[in-house]
Protein backbone atom coordinates (compact mmCIF):
# COMPACT_ATOMS: atom_id res chain seq x y z
CA UNK A 1 0.00 0.00 0.00
CA UNK A 2 1.29 3.46 -0.91
CA UNK A 3 0.63 6.09 1.74
CA UNK A 4 -0.69 9.42 0.49
CA UNK A 5 -2.11 12.57 1.97
CA UNK A 6 -5.87 12.88 2.23
CA UNK A 7 -7.45 14.25 -0.96
CA UNK A 8 -11.15 14.42 -1.71
CA UNK A 9 -12.95 14.61 -5.02
CA UNK A 10 -14.57 18.01 -4.62
CA UNK A 11 -16.64 18.32 -7.78
CA UNK A 12 -17.49 16.43 -10.97
CA UNK A 13 -18.31 18.01 -14.34
CA UNK A 14 -19.61 16.85 -17.71
CA UNK A 15 -20.30 18.70 -20.95
CA UNK A 16 -22.02 18.29 -24.29
CA UNK A 17 -20.34 19.00 -27.62
CA UNK A 18 -21.58 22.24 -29.18
CA UNK A 19 -20.34 24.57 -31.96
CA UNK A 20 -17.60 26.55 -30.30
CA UNK A 21 -14.68 27.66 -32.48
CA UNK A 22 -14.50 30.51 -35.00
CA UNK A 23 -15.68 28.16 -37.74
CA UNK A 24 -18.20 26.21 -35.69
CA UNK A 25 -15.67 23.64 -34.47
CA UNK A 26 -17.29 21.42 -31.87
CA UNK A 27 -16.17 21.38 -28.26
CA UNK A 28 -17.47 20.17 -24.90
CA UNK A 29 -15.18 22.45 -22.88
CA UNK A 30 -18.24 24.03 -21.24
CA UNK A 31 -18.80 21.71 -18.28
CA UNK A 32 -21.70 21.63 -15.84
CA UNK A 33 -21.40 20.29 -12.27
CA UNK A 34 -22.90 16.92 -11.38
CA UNK A 35 -24.75 16.02 -8.20
CA UNK A 36 -24.85 12.50 -6.83
CA UNK A 37 -23.17 9.35 -8.16
CA UNK A 38 -22.18 9.00 -11.81
CA UNK A 39 -21.41 5.86 -13.76
CA UNK A 40 -17.90 5.59 -15.18
CA UNK A 41 -17.10 3.44 -18.22
CA UNK A 42 -13.86 2.85 -20.09
CA UNK A 43 -14.62 6.06 -22.03
CA UNK A 44 -15.24 8.26 -19.01
CA UNK A 45 -18.17 9.79 -17.17
CA UNK A 46 -21.61 8.89 -18.49
CA UNK A 47 -23.07 11.89 -20.30
CA UNK A 48 -19.72 13.57 -21.03
CA UNK A 49 -18.92 14.25 -24.68
CA UNK A 50 -15.98 15.33 -26.83
CA UNK A 51 -16.20 17.61 -29.82
CA UNK A 52 -13.04 16.32 -31.52
CA UNK A 53 -12.69 12.56 -30.96
CA UNK A 54 -9.43 12.51 -32.91
CA UNK A 55 -7.65 14.58 -30.26
CA UNK A 56 -9.91 14.30 -27.21
CA UNK A 57 -11.50 11.42 -25.37
CA UNK A 58 -10.90 7.74 -25.95
CA UNK A 59 -9.55 5.19 -23.45
CA UNK A 60 -6.29 7.09 -22.81
CA UNK A 61 -8.11 10.40 -22.24
CA UNK A 62 -11.23 9.11 -20.55
CA UNK A 63 -11.29 11.59 -17.65
CA UNK A 64 -9.63 14.98 -17.31
CA UNK A 65 -8.42 16.21 -13.90
CA UNK A 66 -7.55 19.88 -13.38
CA UNK A 67 -6.48 21.03 -9.90
CA UNK A 68 -8.52 23.78 -8.29
CA UNK A 69 -5.16 24.79 -6.77
CA UNK A 70 -4.25 26.48 -10.08
CA UNK A 71 -7.14 28.93 -10.31
CA UNK A 72 -5.63 31.54 -7.92
CA UNK A 73 -2.55 31.63 -10.15
CA UNK A 74 -4.60 32.42 -13.24
CA UNK A 75 -6.68 34.99 -11.37
CA UNK A 76 -3.46 36.73 -10.34
CA UNK A 77 -1.79 36.48 -13.74
CA UNK A 78 -4.88 37.55 -15.69
CA UNK A 79 -7.14 39.66 -13.44
CA UNK A 80 -10.79 39.13 -14.16
CA UNK A 81 -12.16 41.09 -17.10
CA UNK A 82 -15.00 40.50 -19.55
CA UNK A 83 -15.03 36.89 -20.68
CA UNK A 84 -12.82 35.47 -17.91
CA UNK A 85 -14.16 32.42 -16.15
CA UNK A 86 -11.92 31.64 -13.21
CA UNK A 87 -14.05 28.95 -11.60
CA UNK A 88 -13.71 25.19 -11.32
CA UNK A 89 -14.79 23.49 -14.52
CA UNK A 90 -13.54 26.33 -16.71
CA UNK A 91 -10.62 24.32 -18.11
CA UNK A 92 -12.97 21.58 -19.26
CA UNK A 93 -12.08 19.28 -16.41
CA UNK A 94 -14.20 16.37 -15.24
CA UNK A 95 -12.58 16.15 -11.80
CA UNK A 96 -11.70 18.99 -9.43
CA UNK A 97 -9.65 18.63 -6.24
CA UNK A 98 -7.49 20.63 -3.85
CA UNK A 99 -4.14 19.22 -2.78
CA UNK A 100 -3.17 17.16 -5.81
CA UNK A 101 -1.14 18.81 -8.58
CA UNK A 102 1.29 17.80 -11.30
CA UNK A 103 4.11 17.66 -8.75
CA UNK A 104 2.16 15.15 -6.63
CA UNK A 105 1.14 12.79 -9.43
CA UNK A 106 3.33 10.41 -11.43
CA UNK A 107 2.79 8.81 -14.80
CA UNK A 108 1.13 5.44 -14.27
CA UNK A 109 -0.23 6.17 -10.78
CA UNK A 110 -3.30 4.05 -9.98
CA UNK A 111 -6.00 5.53 -7.78
CA UNK A 112 -9.06 3.96 -6.20
CA UNK A 113 -11.93 6.45 -6.22
CA UNK A 114 -15.41 5.32 -5.29
CA UNK A 115 -15.73 1.89 -6.89
CA UNK A 116 -13.54 2.98 -9.83
CA UNK A 117 -9.84 2.46 -10.46
CA UNK A 118 -8.11 5.12 -12.52
CA UNK A 119 -4.60 5.27 -13.96
CA UNK A 120 -2.76 8.48 -14.84
CA UNK A 121 -2.19 8.07 -18.58
CA UNK A 122 -0.77 11.41 -19.76
CA UNK A 123 -0.44 15.11 -19.11
CA UNK A 124 -2.67 17.47 -21.02
CA UNK A 125 -1.31 19.14 -24.14
CA UNK A 126 -3.29 22.39 -24.14
CA UNK A 127 -5.00 23.49 -27.34
CA UNK A 128 -6.37 26.68 -28.87
CA UNK A 129 -9.84 26.16 -27.41
CA UNK A 130 -8.45 27.59 -24.19
CA UNK A 131 -7.68 30.80 -26.10
CA UNK A 132 -11.29 30.98 -27.17
CA UNK A 133 -12.56 30.03 -23.74
CA UNK A 134 -10.69 32.73 -21.85
CA UNK A 135 -10.54 35.43 -24.55
CA UNK A 136 -6.73 35.35 -24.44
CA UNK A 137 -5.01 34.70 -27.77
CA UNK A 138 -2.09 32.96 -26.06
CA UNK A 139 -3.86 31.17 -23.21
CA UNK A 140 -2.93 27.69 -24.47
CA UNK A 141 0.71 28.77 -24.68
CA UNK A 142 0.52 30.24 -21.17
CA UNK A 143 -0.88 26.99 -19.79
CA UNK A 144 1.80 24.96 -21.57
CA UNK A 145 4.64 27.18 -20.35
CA UNK A 146 3.34 27.18 -16.77
CA UNK A 147 3.14 23.40 -16.43
CA UNK A 148 -0.34 23.83 -14.97
CA UNK A 149 -1.90 21.58 -17.59
CA UNK A 150 -3.84 18.98 -15.63
CA UNK A 151 -3.81 15.35 -16.69
CA UNK A 152 -5.87 12.45 -18.01
CA UNK A 153 -6.87 9.06 -16.64
CA UNK A 154 -7.65 5.77 -18.27
CA UNK A 155 -10.29 3.69 -16.51
CA UNK A 156 -8.96 0.34 -15.30
CA UNK A 157 -12.09 -0.66 -13.40
CA UNK A 158 -15.47 0.89 -14.32
CA UNK A 159 -17.93 1.71 -11.57
CA UNK A 160 -19.41 4.77 -9.90
CA UNK A 161 -18.01 7.81 -8.15
CA UNK A 162 -19.31 11.06 -6.70
CA UNK A 163 -18.17 14.24 -5.01
CA UNK A 164 -16.86 13.47 -1.54
CA UNK A 165 -15.11 10.25 -2.53
CA UNK A 166 -11.51 9.98 -1.36
CA UNK A 167 -8.53 9.44 -3.63
CA UNK A 168 -6.52 6.43 -2.55
CA UNK A 169 -3.21 5.83 -4.29
CA UNK A 170 -2.84 2.07 -4.55
CA UNK A 171 0.17 1.79 -6.86
CA UNK A 172 2.99 4.02 -8.08
CA UNK A 173 4.99 2.06 -10.67
CA UNK A 174 7.06 5.04 -11.86
CA UNK A 175 7.97 7.25 -8.89
CA UNK A 176 10.80 8.86 -10.88
CA UNK A 177 8.32 10.31 -13.39
CA UNK A 178 6.13 12.95 -11.74
CA UNK A 179 4.11 14.86 -14.30
CA UNK A 180 6.25 17.94 -13.69
CA UNK A 181 9.21 16.00 -15.10
CA UNK A 182 7.16 14.72 -18.05
CA UNK A 183 6.05 18.27 -18.84
CA UNK A 184 9.58 19.63 -18.53
CA UNK A 185 10.90 17.31 -21.23
CA UNK A 186 7.76 17.57 -23.32
CA UNK A 187 7.79 21.37 -23.59
CA UNK A 188 10.85 23.01 -21.98
CA UNK A 189 13.75 20.65 -22.81
CA UNK A 190 12.16 18.85 -25.76
CA UNK A 191 15.29 17.43 -27.40
CA UNK A 192 16.94 15.84 -24.38
CA UNK A 193 17.75 12.52 -26.02
CA UNK A 194 18.38 10.60 -22.81
CA UNK A 195 15.06 11.71 -21.32
CA UNK A 196 13.15 11.06 -24.53
CA UNK A 197 14.46 7.50 -24.70
CA UNK A 198 13.57 6.89 -21.07
CA UNK A 199 10.07 8.26 -21.58
CA UNK A 200 9.63 6.11 -24.67
CA UNK A 201 10.31 3.00 -22.58
CA UNK A 202 7.53 3.74 -20.08
CA UNK A 203 4.92 0.94 -20.19
CA UNK A 204 1.44 1.82 -21.49
CA UNK A 205 2.57 5.13 -22.91
CA UNK A 206 -0.22 6.25 -25.28
CA UNK A 207 0.45 5.59 -28.96
CA UNK A 208 0.29 9.31 -29.80
CA UNK A 209 3.06 10.03 -27.30
CA UNK A 210 5.17 7.15 -28.62
CA UNK A 211 4.85 8.63 -32.10
CA UNK A 212 5.79 12.09 -30.85
CA UNK A 213 8.88 10.82 -29.03
CA UNK A 214 9.96 8.69 -32.00
CA UNK A 215 9.71 11.71 -34.28
CA UNK A 216 11.99 13.74 -32.01
CA UNK A 217 14.48 10.91 -31.60
CA UNK A 218 14.59 10.09 -35.32
CA UNK A 219 14.72 13.64 -36.68
CA UNK A 220 16.28 15.70 -33.90
CA UNK A 221 13.42 18.14 -34.37
CA UNK A 222 10.42 19.18 -32.30
CA UNK A 223 7.02 18.76 -33.88
CA UNK A 224 5.14 21.95 -34.75
CA UNK A 225 2.82 23.18 -32.01
CA UNK A 226 1.16 25.87 -34.15
CA UNK A 227 -1.94 23.95 -35.12
CA UNK A 228 -2.58 22.98 -31.51
CA UNK A 229 -1.83 26.34 -29.87
CA UNK A 230 -3.06 28.90 -32.42
CA UNK A 231 -6.73 29.64 -32.84
CA UNK A 232 -7.87 28.91 -36.41
CA UNK A 233 -8.56 31.85 -38.67
CA UNK A 234 -12.22 32.43 -39.35
CA UNK A 235 -13.12 31.43 -42.89
CA UNK A 236 -15.74 33.20 -44.97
Amino acid sequence: MVERKFVTLDRLFIGRAIPYGPNGELSAIHKAPLEGPVTVTSLGLTGDQQGDPRHHGGPDKAIHHYPADHYPHWQQQLPDTHGKRWHCGAFGENISTVGLTESDVCFGDIFALGSVRLQVSQARQPCWKLNHRFHEKDMAQRVQDSGRTGWYYRVLTPGTLQAGDRFKLIDRPHPDWPLTRILHFLFLDPLNTEALRAMHELPRLPASWQKLLEHRLNTGEVESWDRRLRTPTKTV
